[in-house]
């Protein structure tokens, strides 16, 4: 199964790609210019990796806290291939990481609410 999981809460943008025990992990600084770019970013992660974006099964958000833009085009591009791809899209919050472990988040199978991101001032 090949698990996504997008994370632009924090200082950075992080990509990450689970993909049974092999994990891919990338990042960006979480600015303007790198969210004006941020699908060029993810297609270039993909591209790299040799991972189409029609075979994510599961995308796993950050839902927050963070700041508005960040947490804005994050969903958006995530429910894009979510529906797209029929991926199922699951939403986790800063909280539920744990030393900045992306691979527990892999445990998470419930869908989570992605209406109401929590935004920090």
């Amino acid at each position: 199964m090949i698990n996504l999981i997008i994370d632009a809460a924090n200082e950075k943008i992080v990509f990450v790609i689970i993909i049974d025990k092999q994990s891919y992990t990338t990042s960006y600084i979480n600015s303007r210019e790198n969210f004006d770019n941020f699908m060029n970013l993810l297609l270039k992660f993909l591209k790299k990796k040799k991972i189409s974006i029609s075979n994510i099964q599961r995308i796993f958000v950050n839902l927050g806290p963070g700041k508005f833009t960040s947490l804005r085009i994050s969903l958006s591009v995530s429910k894009a291939i979510s529906l797209s791809n029929k991926a199922k899209l699951i939403g986790f919050k800063t909280k539920d990481l744990t030393n900045n472990n992306y691979k527990n988040l892999i445990k998470l199978n419930k869908n989570k609410s992605l209406i109401k991101p929590v935004y920090s001032s």
